[in-house]
C-alpha cells in the first residue's frame, strides 16, 4: 500500500513518473509549462538555445509575458522588450502577452493553471501559482533555460509545513496581514520547504486572497506554497477559459497521515492589521505600532497587491476621501483585464477622485524599474510583497509593508495609519 502523502509529494510524484517520492530525494520531473517574464527569459536564453543548436522543447508549453520593462522607459528597456518581441516571434510562442499585466496575475486570468501541473518559472514569485493546487517554483535563468530546451528539470522533494488557519479574518484585516504576520513568526528561513496553507480560514477565501498566501511562499523563503483545490478553484479555472475535471479536487488533497514536518496554526480571528517596517517582512507588527510615522508615497501595486480585489480594499477607504498634501498615491493595476474591471464598475473614478495617480500595468517600483521610484530619505508605504534595502530606489529610502487598506487609510492621513480608525471616523460621522 501507497505511503501516505503531502499534496507536493503527490505533484512531484506523478511529474517524476513515480508511484511515491520521498522528502529529500532528487528526483528527474517534466514540466508542465515553463513561464518567462521579459527580464528573466528571452534574453538570457536565446544566445544559449543558439549555442546549443536548439529550440524550444513544446513551444505551446512556454508562456512569455511582458512586464518588468514596460512600457519602455530608456533605450535599454526598449532593446529588452524588442528581444522579447523577436524571440516569441522566432520561436513560435503563441502564449506571449505583451504589456497586458504582471505574468503571475496573467497565468491564473488566461486559464493555464489547474491542480497537480508542475510549473516552472523564471521568478521567485512564481509560487503564486500554487493556490491553484500545483506546484510552482521558481527558478534561474540558466536552470530556465535548460527547461525551455528539454522540457525536463531536477528538484528535491521538499519537506512541508501545514499552515492552519482558523478564524474569520476582522474588519479591514487580509491575507496580506495573514502573511506578514507568518514572515515574522514562522521566519524567512523555511528553505526548500512546501508550505501548505488550509483551514476554515483558508477555505473561506476566494482565489485573489488564497494567490496572496501562495505569493508571498517566497517571502518566507519556501519552494512552493500549496492550497488544496476546492469548488472554489474549479470554478475560477472554467471561468477563466481552463479545462478541469471535478474528479482533480479528490485527487490532489494531502493524505490523512501526510508526514509533515511540522503544523503551525494561526488564528486570523486575533489579527490586527499588519505593517512590515524597513527592511524585511519580518519586521512586522501590529499597525498600532507604528501609527504616525510620516509617508511620502503610498503605493498600490505588484502582483500579491493590485489584484481588482485589491484595487476594492483601496477604493472602500478611499471613496470620499482626498489623498494628503504631500503624499503621492500611484497605482499600477496587476493587468489589463484588472484595468477593465475597475474602470467598468467604478473603482478607477474613484480612485482617481482620491488623487490617486494611476500607472501602467507591470512590476515597475516594486522591481526597482519605471515609474515610481523613492529619493534618498523618502518614506513609502506599499501593498508589494517586498522592502528590502533598495528595493524601489534610494539605498537610503524607507519601504514599509501593508495591505491595500492600509496603504490607502496611510495616503489620506499622511502618516501610517490603521485603516479601522479611518473607518470608524466615517461611523461616527454618519
Amino acid at each position: 500500500m501507497t505511503k501516505p502523502a503531502t499534496l507536493a509529494q503527490k505533484i512531484l510524484a506523478r511529474a517524476a513518473g513515480r508511484e511515491h517520492v520521498e522528502p529529500g530525494e532528487i528526483v528527474t520531473v517534466k514540466v508542465d509549462l515553463a513561464m518567462a517574464h521579459d527580464s528573466s527569459g528571452p534574453r538570457r536564453w536565446r544566445a544559449r538555445l543558439e549555442a546549443l543548436g536548439t529550440g524550444l522543447w513544446d513551444a505551446d508549453r512556454v508562456v512569455i509575458v511582458s512586464d518588468h520593462y514596460v512600457p519602455a522607459v530608456d533605450a535599454e528597456s526598449a532593446s529588452i522588450l524588442k528581444t522579447t518581441r523577436d524571440f516569441a516571434r522566432d520561436y513560435g510562442v503563441r502564449n506571449f502577452y505583451d504589456m497586458r499585466g504582471i505574468c503571475h496575475v496573467i497565468l491564473p486570468e488566461h486559464g493555464h493553471l489547474r491542480p497537480g501541473l508542475f510549473v516552472a518559472g523564471g521568478d521567485s514569485h512564481t509560487t503564486n501559482g500554487g493556490a491553484f493546487g500545483c506546484y510552482a517554483a521558481g527558478f534561474g535563468a540558466t536552470d530556465m533555460t535548460a527547461i525551455a530546451a528539454t522540457g525536463e528539470t531536477w528538484t528535491n522533494v521538499p519537506h512541508t509545513i501545514r499552515v492552519e488557519i482558523s478564524g474569520a479574518l476582522g474588519a479591514y484585516v487580509s491575507a496580506k496581514d495573514i502573511m506578514l504576520a507568518l514572515c515574522r513568526d514562522l521566519g524567512m528561513g523555511n528553505h526548500f520547504k512546501a508550505i501548505e496553507f488550509g483551514g476554515e480560514t483558508v477555505q473561506a477565501m476566494d482565489m485573489e486572497a488564497r494567490m496572496v498566501l501562495a505569493n508571498m511562499t517566497a517571502e518566507l523563503g519556501g519552494e512552493v506554497g500549496l492550497v488544496e483545490p476546492d469548488a472554489v478553484t474549479l470554478a475560477h479555472i472554467r471561468s477563466h477559459g481552463g479545462e478541469i475535471d471535478d474528479s482533480e479536487i479528490i485527487r490532489w488533497q494531502s493524505d490523512e497521515g501526510a508526514p509533515y514536518e511540522k503544523v503551525f496554526t494561526l488564528d486570523a480571528s486575533r489579527l490586527a492589521p499588519q505593517v512590515a517596517a524597513p527592511h524585511s517582512p519580518a519586521n512586522s507588527s501590529d499597525v498600532t505600532r507604528h501609527e504616525g510615522v510620516e509617508i511620502h508615497q503610498a503605493y498600490i501595486g505588484a502582483c500579491v497587491g493590485a489584484k481588482l480585489s485589491d484595487l476594492h480594499m483601496a477604493a472602500s477607504l478611499l471613496e470620499g476621501r482626498k489623498v494628503a498634501q504631500g503624499v503621492r498615491l500611484l497605482v499600477a493595476p496587476a493587468s489589463a483585464k484588472v484595468t477593465q474591471a475597475a474602470a467598468k464598475d467604478g473603482t478607477l473614478a474613484i480612485l482617481a477622485d482620491a488623487g490617486a495617480v494611476m500607472l501602467p500595468s507591470g512590476c515597475g517600483a516594486c522591481a526597482g524599474l519605471g515609474a515610481g521610484l523613492l529619493a534618498e530619505g523618502e518614506v513609502c508605504i506599499s501593498s508589494t510583497n517586498r522592502n528590502f534595502k533598495g528595493r524601489m530606489g534610494h539605498k537610503d529610502a524607507e519601504v514599509w509593508l501593508g495591505s491595500p487598506f492600509t496603504v490607502a487609510a496611510s495616503a489620506v492621513t499622511g502618516r501610517i495609519t490603521d485603516p479601522r480608525k479611518l473607518a470608524s471616523e466615517r461611523s461616527r460621522a454618519a
